[in-house]
This record gives C-alpha cells, structure tokens and sequence, in this order.
C-alpha cells in the first residue's frame, strides 16, 4: 500500500499543498514548527480519520479559517482509493472514500493500516496505564474491525454505568437492580475485549523483543506482558467484588479499562531502568513490532510514519535502526529530520531510492 498524492487546504499551518510521493522513503527535512510533523499528522489522518495527537477537528484549522479539507490518493492492493475529509462550521465532520461517505468514521479504521513514531511516544512507557491500552486498542482496531464495535460498545456501557454512580452518589441512594443491569451488559464485551488483548499480546512479545534485538545490537533483552485483573478471576465475579468500592468511587474501579502492559529491560521495570537511548529504543521497536503484526495480519504494508527519530539515539543504534529500515520490507516510508545534511547522508550511505522535502512556514519544495 502506498499514499500517491496528498492535496491540504487550511489543515493546521498549510494554506494549500499539493504533494507527490516516491513509493519508497520520503525525507521531509526543516526547522522545528515548520510543519513537518503536521504533514505526518495529515497522513495518518487520512488512514485513521482523526488527528495522532487527539486535536479537536476546529483546533486543526489553519488560523483565520473556518473550515479544512484533505484529500489523498492511495494505491491499494492494486487497486486506488481517494479519501476526503471535509470539516466545515456547524456541519457533521464528512470521510468519503471513493466520492461515498461512510455513515461512521470508524468504519474507516483499518482500511489502511498506518504506524507512526514521534518523540512524545516515549510517554507509553513511562506514564499511567492509559497511553499503553490506547497503543494496544489502536493496533487491534487496524487489525480487527469487530474489536473496534466491542470496544465502542464497552465504553458506551461503562459511562453509562459510571453516570448511574455518580447519580447515586449524589441522591445517596444506590439502585441494585439498575446496577445489575449494567453488570450483565458490560460482561460479554469486556470478556471479548480481555481475550483478543491476551492472544494479541502472546503474539506481539516475542515481535518486539526480536525487534528491539535489532536496533540494540543485541545488547539488551526486553518484554512485554499483559496485564488483567480478568486473567484470574470472571469479570461478572470481579464486579460484584468491587460494587461497594464502585458506590463510594463513583466509578467503575475493575475491568479492561483498567489493563496496563508490562514493559520490561533485561528483567527489570523499564520506565524505572531504561536510559534515554534505551527507552528511544525501545518505543522504535514498540512501534515496528506493531508494523509487523499489522503487515501480517493485514496482508499488506502499512505506512509507516518517523517523526525525529534519530534525536537522543547514538550513531551505532542510527546505524542498526536505518539498516533495520532499509533492508527490511517496509514499504513506503516518511522519515521527518531537523538536519537536512544528516539526513542526505545517511540515505546516500543506503543507497535505497528516495525523495526529499524542505518545508519552511507551511510551505513544501521538493529536492532533486
């Protein structure tokens, strides 16, 4: 799979770009907040529907305007495939794909798989739970259209649920049965959730720690485990067992919205361990690990999208990491970088096909 053209109007800091892309690596370089990874974020729209970063759809609209349209073409399984997003004032946000506009934007998801590394993706492993079980529901989302349905209708549940508590907090005045209710629906697709999580993970581990094999040099071993209070105990039972911590919380306290990865180097906590070059390295092979799995299990190469990935790592792990890339069967690549001379050269010394971008204030020119 491979992204042709990609035409912006008014998306963040772009007034008007047309762009042709080589079907191999595309090297973006420029200054810090000239729109590189901008660029990137417009890409992974266009596959995914939605912004990397969560920005709201009216906060992406370019300054002074009131709306944004990105079009991309693609080549898909030999086959082309147009999207356009159009986001207009007061209107419902519009994803065609092939001039026909899908009913749910996550009907999207998935058609084309996507992978992207930026610098605050070193947050999945050092912060709370949450970034980790948004990096898992992301991949299996690509992967699996139905987990995506479970997981929408999980989390229907459980705010409704988590609304019930809080009214019951307030009227202090809990309600058994309606809670019950809610119990019983949470259970089948939080068990799904939980089973399709664990036999992912069983896959994925043994993926990154190869990975990461790689890009270390084999210096240091790593893994990756999953984590559930349904791995011992029936969620129904675990509801029951925390209905009276749930009342005085006013929110559900157990379930897959509690799940959390277990990152680990050469046997110890990662977040608590890893050096910077260390932990850089391994969300680099976090993230290809996943490109591996989605390349896979969809049959097809996802983009792949590396936002200033050489910042913080030596010359030996660059060195691991571009040969990774190059001689590896990764399909189209973008790679953004501050320094237009390091990047020349290290795609010189790869001797792999390419074409590269200077951006300045929102505007791109192609190097020859």
């Amino acid at each position: 799979m491979q992204l042709n053209r990609l035409i912006l109007t008014n998306f963040k800091n772009y007034e008007f770009e047309q762009l042709n892309f080589h079907s191999g690596l595309n090297c973006i370089v420029g200054m810090n907040g000239m729109g590189k990874t901008n660029l990137l974020d417009a890409i992974y729209y266009a596959c995914m529907g939605k912004s990397y970063f969560g920005i709201n759809d009216r906060d992406i609209v370019r300054h002074e305007t009131d709306f944004f349209r990105l079009e991309a073409h693609f080549e898909r399984l030999e086959k082309a495939e147009s999207i356009v997003v159009k986001v207009m004032p007061r209107k419902k946000k519009v994803l065609e794909r092939n001039d026909l506009p899908y009913a749910k934007i996550s009907e999207h998801v998935g058609l084309l798989p996507v992978v992207i590394i930026v610098p605050d993706d070193t947050l999945i492993a050092t912060e709370g739970s949450e970034v980790r079980r948004r990096f898992l529901d992301n991949t299996l989302s690509q992967i699996d259209q139905q987990y995506l349905k479970t997981l929408l209708k999980y989390n229907h549940i459980l705010k409704q649920r988590n609304a019930a508590l809080k009214q019951f907090g307030e009227h202090r005045k809990a309600d058994p049965a309606l809670l019950k209710i809610y119990n019983d629906q949470l259970l089948e697709p939080g068990e799904t959730l939980h089973q399709k999580r664990a036999a992912f993970i069983a896959e994925f581990g043994p993926e990154l720690a190869k990975t990461y094999l790689i890009i270390s040099g084999e210096k240091e071993k790593v893994s990756c485990k999953y984590q559930s209070a349904l791995t011992d105990q029936k969620f129904g039972d675990l509801l029951s067992a925390a209905q009276e911590k749930d009342l005085i919380l006013q929110r559900t306290t157990i379930g897959p919205h509690r799940d959390d990865l277990n990152f680990q180097i050469q046997g110890r906590a990662l977040k608590r361990f890893a050096s910077q070059g260390q932990l850089k390295s391994f969300i680099l092979s976090l993230k290809l690990a996943q490109y591996s799995v989605l390349k896979m299990k969809k049959k097809m190469a996802p983009i792949l999208l590396l936002d200033d990935i050489f910042d913080k790592l030596d010359n030996e792990r660059i060195k691991h990491l571009i040969q990774l890339l190059i001689k590896g069967d990764f399909g189209q690549i973008f790679i953004t970088d501050t320094h237009k001379d390091r990047v020349s050269e290290i795609v010189t010394q790869s001797g792999a096909d390419n074409q590269q971008f200077f951006i300045e204030s929102g505007t791109v020119q192609s190097i020859q």
